[in-house]
């Protein structure tokens, strides 16, 4: 009788402490963080997904249209960070999708991350992707450039030379280990600086319309690799 009661107190503490780390874990990440993750964890996997992985700037394309691509799957969302995406890597790689687009970092960054941690974070989510689903070709994108002349997302906008630290290692790294570098960086800022282009934003942080024509240009033949 004893025992059963002590196994029945050890039940209800170990779901107890569940439930707790649950809740830490919502409220680690945010309302929006959960409710995207949420409905991602309800949708439907297909074959041959082409999952493009990241924070806002990745959330507010409309992949499927820009591409033409039935197999595109938004899977952005907006203020998420290296250790969120490493946290709702599951959900990503259970279809085991043809190939990730991956683009995330600034958000680390204007929080305080290091960019040790933001590049060593990057090259974990790569590969725990490329382990749990091998067959899945990952394109690590470059961190696109940052442009503080508008006076918007400050502790954003002040990490350029961070970012382009974090890129350099990224480089290195992919040509080392044999994943695929995309390096977007040099497309989307201005030519006769290291800012991202003002055509392309309105905030310094964020893409335009034309901004996200243009990373569909970019990468739209390597859809087909």
């Amino acid at each position: 009788m004893k025992k059963n009661v002590f196994l029945n107190y050890l039940l209800f503490f170990s779901l107890l402490l569940g439930s707790l780390a649950l809740f830490s874990q919502e409220n680690k990440f945010g309302t929006y963080y959960n409710q995207r993750l949420s409905l991602f964890e309800k949708l439907p996997d297909t074959k041959d997904e082409i999952i493009f992985l990241g924070n806002s700037i990745t959330d507010g394309g409309e992949w499927c249209e820009l591409l033409g691509n039935p197999n595109a799957k938004n899977r952005g969302i907006s203020g998420d960070t290296t250790e969120g995406v490493l946290f709702r890597l599951n959900e990503v790689t259970r279809s085991k999708p043809a190939k990730v687009f991956l683009l995330i970092g600034i958000n680390d960054l204007s929080r305080g991350v290091s960019k040790d941690t933001v590049y060593s974070n990057i090259c974990r989510i790569a590969d725990r992707i490329k382990k749990d689903s091998p067959k899945t070709k990952v394109y690590i994108q470059s961190i696109l450039p940052v442009n503080d002349s508008f006076g918007l997302f400050k502790n954003h906008t002040n990490k350029a030379a961070d970012v382009l630290w974090v890129n350099a290692q990224l480089k290195s790294w992919c040509e080392k280990e044999q994943f695929q570098y995309f390096e977007l960086y040099s497309r989307f800022k201005n030519p006769d600086s290291e800012l991202l282009n003002p055509e392309l934003t309105n905030d310094g942080l964020h893409l335009k319309g034309d901004g996200y024509l243009l990373w569909a240009e970019t990468i739209k033949s390597y859809l087909k690799k």
